[in-house]
């Protein structure tokens, strides 16, 4: 048998078909844009009539829409194959840590060519590969003493406004050390960085709160790819049960985090949702502690998005009272590059 590994362009509307019928004949069917967009590398395993006979695809460090035809001995082989060839191919980009989130019946497949399980629910589960792993990650965050309370926060932060700092604040007096964790997600309007900067800045007459970088481990519940789940209802559930378990069983577990602090959510239906996850997965190993929203009067609850919205429509004098001296410093000497990122739409989470 003779098998290649050849490209797969999605933009090419023949090929698309063929990569598509062949992910539905095998229960992918999710196709959205949010799936599709982000892919940068497809490939297609085929045999010698010229058949598809296994495709996978890389998103960043992500692996998805993996499939191969499950007749015979050589399923086994040609998911090895194509996994090796993106692996491969992530590394001859200098990328050597690699994240997979799949249906639960593939576990043993990953695990068998190297990857690590962090997370799974009845839905999705969650793998790993390569180096930095989540426990040179881990490795890397002061420890303190589990005799002390300590508590942690997760937060976009996009940007930094007075009602994070809040509940930072209240953390902070509720607890010995707190640990901020800052989501890395660059399609945020403020990078990764740039937020990073703003919690330290605005945070740094609080002694006893740590600001980390989330790195690969507190991504935002909502970019888990998704693609193996044909239900609206089913992707909430998957994405936030397994954004609790790996918070539980990896960071709050190895950092002694006892109690989980979140702002209350007003707003986003599915943010709530996400909440309600968060009181379901963490107890009692982790206490959920949920904080109102503070408010500047009349029910107008502080939230990154109306500072957003604020510097979308141009009214910079409805900022000011929203965010900390150094966020706001930070957007009126940035405001010029901040709307043109606006413009290209780089603009979510709160």
């Amino acid at each position: 048998m003779s098998e290649q590994i050849q490209d797969i362009h999605l933009r090419n509307r023949m090929q698309r078909k063929q990569w598509q019928d062949f992910l539905v004949d095998r229960g992918i069917e999710v196709f959205a844009d949010q799936e599709i967009d982000v892919i940068d590398d497809t490939i297609g395993l085929f045999d010698e009539n010229g058949q598809l006979v296994g495709t996978g695809s890389i998103a960043g460090d992500v692996i998805k829409y993996i499939a191969v035809c499950n007749q015979g001995a050589e399923a086994g082989s040609r998911f090895n194959t194509v996994v090796s060839e993106l692996v491969s191919r992530l590394a001859q980009q200098g990328v050597f840590h690699i994240m997979v989130f799949t249906k639960p019946q593939y576990t043993t497949s990953f695990e068998h060519v190297g990857f690590t399980k962090l997370a799974d629910s009845d839905q999705g589960v969650l793998l790993e590969k390569g180096d930095p792993n989540i426990q040179k990650y881990l490795a890397a965050i002061p420890k303190k003493d589990p005799d002390e309370k300590i508590a942690g926060i997760v937060m976009n932060a996009n940007p930094f406004t007075l009602g994070h700092r809040y509940l930072v604040e209240t953390a902070a007096k509720e607890n010995d050390w707190v640990y901020v964790f800052v989501v890395n997600q660059d399609a945020s309007l403020f990078k990764t960085e740039e937020r990073v900067a703003l919690v330290q800045a605005g945070t740094k007459d609080l002694e006893n709160v740590i600001v980390v970088n989330g790195g690969s481990y507190m991504v935002s519940y909502a970019t888990f790819p998704a693609y193996f789940i044909s239900s609206p209802d089913a992707v909430v559930d998957y994405q936030t049960t397994l954004d609790a378990r790996l918070f539980k069983y990896w960071i709050a577990e190895d950092l002694h985090i006892q109690t989980r602090y979140l702002g209350s959510e007003p707003y986003s239906h599915t943010t709530d949702l996400y909440n309600q996850a968060l009181q379901r997965e963490l107890p009692p190993e982790v206490a959920v502690k949920i904080i109102p929203r503070k408010e500047l009067g009349s029910g107008d609850a502080i939230s990154a998005t109306s500072v957003r919205q604020a510097l979308s429509d141009g009214d910079i004098n409805k900022i000011e009272n929203r965010v900390p001296i150094t966020t706001y410093q930070f957007i009126v000497s940035h405001q010029e590059e901040l709307e043109a990122r606006i413009q290209k739409g780089n603009e979510n989470g709160d």
